[in-house]
C-alpha cells in the first residue's frame, strides 16, 4: 500500500529498522572502541611514581618484620578498602630496611610472616621465603618482590610503582642472555 506522498509502508518500516539497528550498533560499539583505544588515551595518575609513607621509623623495631599498608596512588574513590595495599617491612638495622610485596612470586597469593621460624609462608602451594625475602623452598622460582624505599624526616617512604607479577622474568623464559632461540 502506498501512502499519499509516495511512501510505502514497507519502505518506512525498512528505514525504521535500519535506523534502529544503527542506534543499537553505535551503543554497543562505544565501549568496545574505548577499550581498544584505552592504552593510547589513558593517562597515568599523577601519584603513580610518587613516594608514599608507610609510617614513622619508630613503628618498625630493629630486627623485626611488621605488616604495613599504603593507599594505592592510582585508586579511585569508589575502590574503598581494596585500594589499601599491604606489604611486609623488615628493619635490618638503623635506617636499613627491606620492604616486600605481600604477594607470593608463584601465583600471587598473600604470604604470611612467621617469626617463630623466621620464614614467610605461602598458604596456596607451600612456597617459603627466608626473612631476607629470598626463596627457601616450594614452587616459586625467585624471591619476594622488593619495593624501593627511602627514609626522610623520620618516615619510611616507598615507591610502589606497578604491582609485581608472579612468574619467571621474561629474559629467562626466552633465553635472551644466551643468544639462543627459545626452542633451539
Amino acid at each position: 500500500m502506498i501512502v499519499p506522498g509516495g511512501f510505502s509502508r514497507r519502505g518506512v518500516l525498512v528505514k525504521l529498522g535500519i535506523l534502529f539497528n544503527a542506534a543499537v550498533g553505535t551503543i554497543l560499539a562505544v565501549p568496545i572502541v574505548r577499550y581498544i583505544l584505552s592504552p593510547v588515551i589513558r593517562e597515568r595518575k599523577p601519584g603513580y611514581k610518587s613516594w608514599l609513607s608507610l609510617g614513622l621509623l619508630g613503628q618498625f623495631p630493629e630486627g623485626q618484620t611488621r605488616l604495613a599498608t599504603y593507599r594505592s596512588p592510582t585508586a579511585n574513590p569508589s575502590d574503598g578498602e581494596t585500594a589499601n595495599i599491604p606489604c611486609w617491612v623488615r628493619r635490618v638495622d638503623g635506617e636499613k630496611f627491606q620492604v616486600f610485596a605481600i604477594n607470593c612470586a608463584h601465583l600471587g597469593c598473600p604470604v604470611r610472616w612467621f617469626p617463630q621460624s623466621g620464614l614467610f609462608m605461602c598458604p596456596c602451594h607451600g612456597g617459603a621465603y627466608y626473612s631476607d625475602g629470598s626463596r627457601a623452598s616450594g614452587p616459586p622460582e625467585r624471591g619476594l618482590f622488593e619495593y624501593r624505599y627511602k627514609v626522610e624526616q623520620g618516615s619510611l617512604l616507598i615507591q610502589p610503582g606497578e604491582m609485581p607479577t608472579p612468574g619467571v622474568p621474561t629474559a629467562r623464559l626466552i633465553n635472551i642472555s644466551t643468544g639462543r632461540p627459545p626452542c633451539g
